[in-house]
């Protein structure tokens, strides 16, 4: 098991000596503070022998926390150049716990990659790619039932927020569909090279057992959602007639919901009956 964390000046000196410069186009901001990677872990929950799913590990510095806690870790990197920095970080240092995977978040099977279930994911996001990245993951990995991301903290506040919040938009909803959704914590810039111009957020995940709606298709449900919240200042009538016709006001009065209204006042219940008003009248 890895007993030593990384100093702000052991990442930097480790990237210098593999000649790593941090990717615009990647969105990498490499965490560099171990005491923000061991909040992230105790906040994460995570107890020796879980199985923790750790996406852009960058230069190692939340993976070597997360192998001290004991935890059974696949790392999965998209970023060919950081390999070598990351072999020497947990394989030289005795982490025997980790596994690196080459390949992208965006686009691997987690079927094959995570084996069972009971699942966490533990990660430090790209900002550039946090929202479909983890609609993708509550979306497509089943397995992963507790999700600790830091993204940035508007972003962060946006997948927590509740009807009544300034921030709540279609991915409010949408992650509401699938886990129940808090900010834990905020993180400032200097715990990263090279800073971000703005805070972060650290936001947990708990996936549902069962979905706490029911409706006959969840491409329906989000379909509706998108389209209500990407009109949002038009009342529904008009900002669903491209999704529902010209029987939106009939629809949306069938499920309850004034014409009138705007996306931002719709719960998920609301949306759900919805839904289930469109698929009847199908």
């Amino acid at each position: 098991m890895m007993t030593m964390s990384l100093s702000p000046a052991d990442v930097r000196a480790l990237l210098a000596r593999h000649d790593i410069h941090p990717s615009r186009a990647l969105g990498q901001n490499f965490l560099v503070d171990p005491n923000t990677a061991r909040r992230i872990v105790r906040l994460a929950e995570v107890e020796p022998e879980d199985r923790v799913l750790e996406i852009g590990p960058g230069a190692g510095s939340l993976t070597v926390e997360l192998a001290r806690a004991g935890a059974r870790v696949v790392a999965l990197e998209r970023d060919r150049h950081l390999l070598p920095v990351l072999d020497e970080v947990l394989h030289d240092g005795g982490a025997e716990n980790v596994e690196v995977v080459s390949g992208d978040a965006m686009a691997v099977d987690f079927a094959d990659l995570l084996d069972g279930d009971g699942w966490r994911a533990v990660s430090n996001l790209p900002y550039n790619i946090a929202t479909p990245l983890v609609m993708r993951l509550l979306s497509h990995a089943p397995m992963v039932e507790r999700l600790l991301v830091m993204v940035q903290r508007e972003v962060g506040e946006r997948f927590a927020a509740r009807v009544g919040d300034g921030a709540y938009g279609a991915v409010s909803v949408k992650i509401a569909y699938y886990g129940t959704a808090r900010v834990v914590g905020v993180v400032p810039p200097s715990v990263f090279s090279p800073r971000p111009k703005v805070d972060s957020a650290l936001v947990r995940i708990v996936r549902h057992r069962e979905p706490p709606v029911q409706v006959p298709s969840v491409s329906t449900l989000f379909a509706l959602v998108q389209s209500g919240f990407g009109q949002r200042r038009k009342m529904l009538r008009g900002a669903l007639r491209g999704v529902l016709g010209d029987r939106a006001s009939e629809l949306l009065r069938a499920a309850g919901i004034d014409p009138a209204a705007r996306a931002e006042q719709l719960s998920l219940e609301q949306w759900a009956q919805l839904a289930r008003a469109a698929g009847q009248g199908e």
